[in-house]
């Protein structure tokens, strides 16, 4: 068995961390490829690397000196090395790499803040590969580079290129334990290039998918997803396995235990995902797979729910009749460059629901004079929407479930502004008042898990 394994930020914050992350990877043989993010808080006040290094790309950037962003840096990286025993030469060579990056040429200030951003991962996994090897056990570090992740020359949000996977797939030859960096990898032209914030999620993905692996495990700081916001339900329930399908549904509707664009690769794959506790390794997480058989009739996996929404309510007599309305009505708002999240619909009326932060006032009066002249429809706008998500494979046998959902929000007394669900029946949308959001989902929760 081969298992590719991801520790975020807070599983490699300080040496304590780092000293049970190397634990949990040689306690078993089958986790050969590691995958490391740069060191996260080690307290609510305190600050991750990746933004140390932000910081000090800035100040590289402006007039100002920036040795106090440097020290900040460098303090982080020293402390870890000495209490992990480390040989002063693995410091120096983190230090010598920093400032090389930040001696480096600034005239692509994008480049060169990936380059500085990038530092974060990259000398953690030289580290984390260093103490493995200083307890006796056999580590290499890997540079993205030279093992062959290309991605896309979009500075701070790269996409892997399809030529990467055969690169990679030679990890497997490696007979020591391989420590990656998440998070970046390098151009067609060698440049250092990072992924969106939380890309180490993404590289651990496309390794997986690339060496084929068995499973792809995904440590945090959490045991496992669980069917609810604990900071909604504090004794939610744990989730212990879910479908892609259900991950992406839920993940849309707000849960951010996983980066949404790592699921791809392996989904396309077809290769298991475990989430984990490092803190808790023995915890058995939520395992993420293609398929499985829901435990009973009408089960509900999770309920996610998400401010931030709004809907362009059009209505015209005889709409069902017009050739090509609701085609002209998404065009205008694709030529607005507005995507759309839903567009539930009567046979007089359709409804647009869209992200309300990109949905600007200017935008609205535009679009809304478009829709009133080239489709001659009435349109009103409403603001302050939350959508809320019941998932949940088992809902497309169900028998009821709808009136159960809501027949729930009835008696908190929320009222649904819009309800839709979709062709594959695996999940129930419902359109609340934003302030609605959080009672809304504590009845639910109590309807289908309680």
């Amino acid at each position: 068995m081969l298992k590719v394994a991801k520790f975020g930020g807070t599983s490699l914050a300080n040496a304590g961390q780092i000293r049970k992350v190397c634990d949990i990877v040689v306690a078993d043989p089958s986790r050969r490829i590691i995958v490391v993010s740069a060191p996260g808080k080690q307290f609510k006040e305190d600050t991750k690397v990746t933004d140390l290094l932000i910081a000090l790309a800035e100040k590289r950037l402006s007039p100002a000196p920036a040795d106090n962003e440097l020290q900040a840096v460098l303090d982080r990286f020293h402390a870890i090395c000495r209490e992990l025993r480390l040989p002063e030469s693995v410091m120096a060579r983190i230090e010598k790499d920093i400032r090389a990056k930040l001696d480096a040429d600034t005239s692509h200030k994008t480049r060169f803040t990936d380059t500085l951003k990038a530092a974060g991962e990259d000398n953690c996994a030289w580290m984390t590969a260093a103490y493995l090897n200083s307890i006796g056990k056999k580590a290499v570090y890997v540079h993205p580079g030279e093992a062959g992740l290309v991605l896309s020359d979009e500075y701070g949000n790269a996409v892997v290129l399809e030529e990467s996977y055969d690169r990679l797939w030679k990890l497997r030859d490696h007979k020591e334990i391989v420590i990656f960096p998440g998070f970046f990898g390098i151009t067609p032209g060698g440049h250092t290039v990072t992924f969106p914030r939380g890309g180490s999620d993404i590289t651990g993905a496309v390794l997986a998918a690339a060496v084929k692996a068995d499973v792809y495990e995904n440590f945090t700081d959490v045991d496992s997803v669980f069917a609810v916001d604990p900071h909604i339900v504090p004794d939610a329930v744990p989730i212990t396995e879910m479908t892609y399908r259900e991950m992406r549904e839920l993940a849309y509707a707000g849960f951010k235990v996983f980066h949404e664009e790592a699921i791809a690769p392996v989904v396309k794959a077809g290769i298991p995902i475990c989430i984990k506790n490092t803190n808790k390794p023995s915890a058995p997480g939520t395992t993420i797979m293609p398929d499985r058989m829901p435990a009973l009739s009408g089960q509900a996996v999770g309920i996610a729910g998400g401010a931030g929404f709004c809907t362009v309510y059009v209505s015209k007599y005889m709409m069902n009749r017009e050739l090509g309305f609701g085609r002209r009505l998404l065009q205008i708002i694709e030529e607005e460059k507005l995507s759309y999240e839903h567009t539930p619909s009567g046979i007089d009326n359709m409804s647009v629901i869209l992200a309300e932060a990109r949905f600007t006032q200017a935008k609205e009066e535009h679009i809304l004079r478009r829709i009133r002249g080239e489709l001659g429809a009435e349109v009103s706008v409403e603001r302050g929407l939350a959508l809320i998500m019941i998932v949940g494979e088992g809902l497309r046998y169900a028998v009821g479930a709808a009136a159960r959902a809501t027949g729930a929000l009835a008696k908190a007394g929320v009222n649904i502004e819009m309800m839709n669900q979709g062709s594959s029946e695996i999940s129930m949308m419902f359109g609340v008042k934003a302030e609605d959001r959080v009672k809304a989902m504590k009845s639910l929760y109590e309807a289908f898990f309680g």
